[in-house]
């Protein structure tokens, strides 16, 4: 039994090792930049048990996110990314701050930055990572400069894209050597994890689990829900009309998502009378989803705030430690190994 424990931890180490040497971590598990959640708390904790942690800039005013920077330097000594949001309105300040406090890794989401700006950041000596939704998406950050992908699939919590994690590991994770590829959407088990990295991904991002760890800031009625939500419950907002390009949103079902709905074929409504342009418009659209998300997250407003959820919901079934979560991730993953070793 214990050689076959140490034949098992060979092949963990082999499968962890591109991870681990691009993140600079025991375990290549990330936890995903949540805005509202992913603060210097939950984000030092994840570093500390191992993993990756990603603090959420998200719609910061530059001086908190700055603040937020030095506290969570303060609580770890271990790497983390600091994730900055292109279409927020502080974005390039965020960009300006990173270049003069200088964070090992970047992370850009929310939309795709420009070629410059991932060399702008490069330049301070960061590795940065791009989110790829679909593969034209991900060969356009590779053209770019990105050092790392995060292919993450529709099923994944927050704002996402419109192809699935299933479809994306086979026209991406397959094909792309060059660089490290994390993936995110829809995981919620160390089992699933081994076979992930069996399959080339260099590791793999979480959120959901970690809104609902023990050290995560969220409202008790927010993890509550989560705890009791099914998979079927997370599910993504549509587009009403071209005019007005929405990124999909997956939430839990509730008022907050149907209020969305309206306020949709109210900006449609004012743009055809002239009284609010497109920009405009998209800018109420993501102040809507800040203060529904802060409401639901703070204040624990399950009804008329922001759930974003992943499908993955379905496979939390209670708060636990961020210690604990890790653990059981890495432990599943090396038994799946072993059980897969032995069919050979």
């Amino acid at each position: 039994m214990f050689s076959v424990h140490i034949m098992t931890m060979k092949i963990l180490d082999k499968v962890f090792q591109r991870g681990r040497e691009f993140l600079g971590v025991d375990y290549p598990i990330l936890c995903g930049a949540m805005t509202w959640i992913s603060d210097p708390t939950l984000v030092s904790t994840v570093s500390n048990a191992g993993g990756f942690g990603c603090l959420a800039g998200g719609n910061a005013p530059v001086d908190i996110l700055e603040k937020q920077i030095a506290e969570t330097r303060a609580l770890t000594k271990r790497p983390f990314a600091v994730n900055i949001i292109t279409i927020a309105p502080a974005y390039q300040e965020h960009l300006t701050l990173l270049e003069r406090v200088k964070v090992p890794y970047v992370i850009f989401a929310g939309s795709f930055p420009r070629e410059k700006e991932v060399k702008r950041m490069k330049a301070t000596g960061a590795k940065v990572l791009c989110f790829a939704s679909t593969d034209s998406i991900a060969y356009r950050m590779l053209n770019y400069g990105a050092d790392g992908l995060i292919l993450e699939g529709m099923e994944a919590g927050g704002h996402v894209g419109h192809v699935s994690l299933m479809v994306l590991l086979q026209q991406l994770l397959f094909q792309i050597k060059e660089v490290p590829v994390f993936v995110a959407g829809g995981i919620g088990t160390g089992r699933m994890c081994a076979h992930l990295f069996l399959m080339g991904a260099a590791g793999v991002q979480f959120g959901t689990v970690f809104a609902v760890s023990e050290e995560s800031c969220a409202h008790p009625a927010f993890k509550e829900k989560f705890v009791k939500a099914n998979a079927r419950d997370a599910v993504s907002t549509p587009q009403f009309d071209s005019r007005l390009p929405v990124v999909a949103v997956r939430a839990l079902r509730n008022r907050g998502l149907e209020d969305f709905g309206k306020l949709q074929l109210t900006l449609l409504k004012q743009m055809d009378e002239g009284k609010i342009g497109r920009q405009r418009a998209q800018e109420e659209v993501e102040k809507y989803w800040m203060g529904a998300l802060r409401r639901a997250v703070v204040e624990g407003d399950i009804a008329g705030g922001s759930l974003m959820a992943g499908q993955s919901v379905g496979l939390v079934n209670s708060v636990k430690s961020v210690r604990q979560i890790i653990a059981d991730l890495v432990r599943d993953t090396e038994a799946e190994l072993a059980r897969i070793k032995k069919l050979f």
